[in-house]
């Protein structure tokens, strides 16, 4: 039996709720009512404050709030499962003799312990905990990135970081990150850390996201790059087809685990 427009209301928070983006062709084959009465919904929803429409879709408030940065130890305690697949998967796309930068984050810490100890690879990292992970591999050459630390995401940051950055020239960046919007681009909590992220983005031939499906439809404080300066994106089955989708059609590989 159709669900009543209540319901309907009720099942497109939850699912806001649950994933932060809704498309409306999702809504449509889930609640098995046309595309026209999705719509409508939304814009009912959007006027009593509930949620944000945008092309194709809408997303939850919080997803438009600026999020404040959580202590690392409380960041590894969510999705860790999603996140432990995502970093296993990212490994496949390391070659012998890489050169990589490995940003911070705790999905790409899961993908440091995800390396093989006798890959021989050249990682300058930007997280401690990234760097006493690899320091345990014996093919695994580590630079560690000097800078300020940042303390919620043991990571360095500031001109003395990107000024080093600058001067070298890597294969790839694994980035992790807070935000991915179709529209605003790639984005995380401090801007501080946004500006040595571009920065890496410049010293790579190969930009690869890995990223859990919470962080899609997501704005945060500080603007990395717009999407379409990303080349792989690792995320988890959770993902939103229709945002996928998006994402592949402006030429990026996304990859679900």
């Amino acid at each position: 039996m159709a669900l009543n427009v209540v319901e309907r209301y009720q099942y497109i928070i939850h699912k806001l709720n649950e994933l932060g983006v809704v498309s409306v062709n999702t809504l449509s084959e889930e609640l098995k009512v046309s595309t026209v009465t999705i719509r409508k919904d939304l814009i009912v929803l959007e006027s009593k404050g509930l949620l944000i429409r945008n092309h194709g879709g809408a997303s939850s408030i919080e997803a438009f709030s600026i999020p404040q940065p959580r202590p690392l130890i409380d960041k590894k305690k969510s999705n860790t499962e999603p996140k432990r697949r995502i970093g296993k998967a990212a490994v496949s796309f390391l070659e012998e003799n890489d050169t990589i930068i490995i940003a911070s984050g705790t999905t790409v810490i899961e993908f440091a312990y995800n390396i093989n100890p006798q890959k021989n690879l050249t990682v300058l990292s930007s997280t401690v905990d990234v760097s006493k992970v690899l320091s345990n591999c014996p093919g695994v050459e580590v630079i560690q990135l000097g800078g300020i630390l940042r303390k919620s995401s043991n990571s360095v940051i500031g001109s003395f970081a990107e000024k080093m950055l600058s001067e070298l020239t890597f294969n790839k960046l694994f980035l992790g990150i807070d935000g991915i919007d179709i529209e605003y681009g790639i984005t995380t909590t401090s801007f501080m850390e946004a500006s040595l992220n571009q920065v890496m983005i410049k010293a790579s031939q190969q930009v690869i996201v890995l990223a859990d499906s919470t962080k899609f439809g997501r704005k945060s404080f500080g603007k990395i790059c717009g999407v379409e300066d990303v080349d792989i994106i690792i995320t988890d089955k959770m993902v939103d087809k229709d945002f996928k989708q998006a994402l592949e059609n402006i030429g990026i590989k996304v990859i679900t685990v």
